[in-house]
């Protein structure tokens, strides 16, 4: 059945369906493991990639262990003021729409990465937390917006999303993420695969000392 959302952002974003990108997402999730190339590993967190079947890029996952429980493990992801203040990528952020069932249009800006190889972007997704078996998902897909920031590129996040579980006879919670993100602009590829597997890294590290303070 089809998650409702208003019928105002559904005019808006017509091609949004929040049952649909989590069925992307799970989709994603069950693919076999010799599907997967490793791409970097450091302190407890794998990042593995794979051709994308969204555009000619990377599709990245990231699986790591967190010391929290899979609720206030996503309230620190989804789209907020608490994402704002621990995620070194993100700049700025602003809740363009506040939806239904747990969803949301965020807009979003990430520092540049490499020395300023790439350059600042900013993003605006479709976002949408919901259950997920014994824990949480929180996925997104960027949407069309005409109103730009200058001096920005304006990136494109193809289906994307977290999956958080609790780990069987441990306190930790697996956190288990896919991210297909579009950068655009003129960039080297090895630029691309740097940032984002590093990205991936920090995103982990910078997520588990919020989580301790």
């Amino acid at each position: 059945m089809v998650i409702p959302v208003l019928t105002a952002v559904l005019q808006m974003f017509p091609r949004v369906s929040s049952a649909e990108l989590q069925q992307t997402l799970g989709s994603l999730h069950s693919l076999n493991e010799s599907q997967w190339s490793i791409a970097k590993k450091s302190k407890g967190v794998t990042v593995w990639r794979r051709p994308s079947q969204e555009f000619s890029g990377f599709l990245y996952k990231a699986e790591g262990s967190v010391a929290e429980n899979p609720q206030r493990i996503m309230d620190h992801i989804r789209p907020g003021a608490c994402r704002l203040h621990w995620d070194s990528m993100i700049t700025s952020l602003e809740i363009l729409q506040t939806l239904d069932q747990g969803c949301c249009v965020v807009r979003y800006t990430t520092a540049g990465q490499l020395w300023n190889i790439i350059s600042p972007r900013e993003f605006v997704d479709f976002s949408c937390t919901s259950e997920y078996q014994r824990g949480l998902l929180s996925c997104g897909v960027s949407v069309e917006h005409d109103e730009q920031r200058a001096g920005l590129v304006r990136g494109f996040n193809h289906p994307c999303g977290w999956f958080c579980v609790p780990a069987q006879d441990s306190d930790l919670s697996v956190l288990t993420g896919y991210i297909q993100t579009e950068l655009r602009g003129m960039l080297p590829q090895p630029a691309v695969d740097t940032a984002m597997a590093s990205g991936l890294l920090h995103f982990y590290s910078d997520l588990r000392r919020a989580l301790n303070t």
